[in-house]
């Protein structure tokens, strides 16, 4: 009787344990998707080289890593395909069917990760008068503007007045800027400094790429997808390529002007508001996590630190705008960004130019191409003083906009870094 009664036991330990790991590989396989074993690239992109993050080993801590990741850097919860979360590292799809395994820090200070640019709080004391010494400043002036704002899309001329093309426009800006920034000791860089593109690719060169993107989504012509893959991707690659390797600054300025829809570029829809926004990086969709390039470019963006610093700038310049220009902010329907806490002016959003500049990048969209008033300080062009527009004295709108811009760049590096000795 006493054999039976243990084998019964002996039974139903081995069944609760059976039952116990069947649970257990239950949970797993439903909590845990698998990931996919191949990823694709981003039009244009080169597989990355996952060993560049070797040098970021133990820089982050995990908590850390999951706040940049769960808010700043995503919108949804695409990322778990590709990245899972351990409770000493980060086990991340390559893309090419293996993994790369980030080690988190743990309590030990962190090594200084390796990265061509500085925060305002790591450059040493200003002289009086010059908060930006020895700041390296790259200025780039959106879309290209003069011949090709055609095909950028990016142009409107109201019967009866000059055309108004916005790459025009921003090197106007751009070229106001550079002066003033210089004049507060920065090393100021134009990453263009005409209407020409810097990459040597044209459209006809990337025909063969948009034929085999309209091949898995057909959704127009080769040619006008060849145009878009010119000067939304090529030029934007060939510009990351000069500010990475050439010009290594420590902050780029990417200036635009917004505008609302307009419908016809010849007849365009004007409309009676204007507002103002800036950009950083982040707001990946779950799409562009799962291109491996990305995903990449969004791992070196969160292992550098880059965010706080991008932010910190944006919200200096964001408030030297805003009292300035008197705008208010624009606001986004929802899917494509983030909203920054406490920063009603500035949105996290995943660009091609601020995700490939290796360094803090911070996009000023002010103004509405084809809002009345802002269309005929346009038209009035850079002047001194005041002139009466729309029934009001008003500055020039790009004098407005540099001096606006120099005078947040002026406020954040006063305010972050180091005191001089007394």
């Amino acid at each position: 009787m006493r054999f039976f009664r243990r084998h019964a036991v002996l039974s139903a330990a081995i069944g609760a344990l059976l039952l116990a790991v069947g649970a257990a590989w239950w949970w797993q396989r439903t909590h845990t998707p698998p990931m996919p074993p191949m990823s694709p690239l981003s039009v244009l992109a080169a597989p990355p080289d996952w060993s560049l993050l070797d040098p970021y080993q133990r820089c982050i801590t995990r908590a850390e890593f999951e706040l940049l990741l769960m808010n700043v850097f995503t919108s949804g919860d695409g990322w778990r395909d590709h990245i899972r979360i351990h409770d000493t590292s980060a086990e991340i799809a390559t893309g090419d069917g293996s993994f790369y395994q980030l080690h988190f820090r743990s309590g030990n200070p962190p090594p200084t990760p390796p990265k061509y640019w500085r925060a305002a709080a790591e450059m040493p004391p200003a002289p009086p008068g010059k908060p930006l010494d020895g700041v390296k400043i790259a200025i780039d002036p959106g879309h290209i503007g003069g011949k090709w704002a055609d095909i950028e899309e990016r142009d409107l001329t109201v019967p009866g007045q000059p055309p108004v093309k916005e790459g025009d426009l921003t090197l106007t800006v751009a070229k106001l800027l550079k002066p003033r920034l210089e004049a507060l000791g920065g090393t100021v860089f134009l990453v263009r400094e005409n209407a020409e593109p810097l990459t040597p690719l044209r459209p006809a060169d990337l025909e063969d790429e948009a034929a085999a993107t309209l091949a898995a989504n057909p959704e127009t012509s080769v040619r006008k997808l060849a145009e878009r893959l010119f000067y939304r991707t090529a030029e934007i690659r060939a510009r990351a390529e000069m500010v990475n390797t050439t010009l290594k600054p420590d902050l780029v300025l990417c200036i635009h002007f917004n505008a609302d829809a307009w419908g016809s570029p010849t007849n365009p829809f004007m409309v009676d508001r204007s507002h103002l926004h800036l950009l950083v990086n982040g707001a990946y969709a779950d799409s562009e996590i799962a291109m491996a390039d990305q995903r990449f470019a969004m791992l070196r963006k969160i292992l550098q630190g880059i965010h706080p610093e991008e932010t910190r700038i944006a919200s200096d310049v964001a408030a030297a705008m805003a009292e300035a220009t008197g705008l208010p902010p624009f606001r986004y329907g929802p899917g494509s960004v983030r909203e920054i806490p406490g920063q009603p002016y500035i949105y996290a959003r995943n660009l091609l130019a601020n995700r490939l500049y290796e360094c803090p990048v911070v996009f000023t969209e002010p103004y509405v191409m084809n809002s009345r008033t802002d269309f005929a300080r346009i038209q009035a062009g850079v002047f001194e003083g005041t002139r009466e527009i729309a029934g009001k004295p008003r500055p020039s709108i790009f004098r407005e906009y540099a001096d606006s811009l120099t005078a947040g760049l002026a406020r954040h590096f006063t305010s972050h870094r180091p005191p001089a000795p007394r």
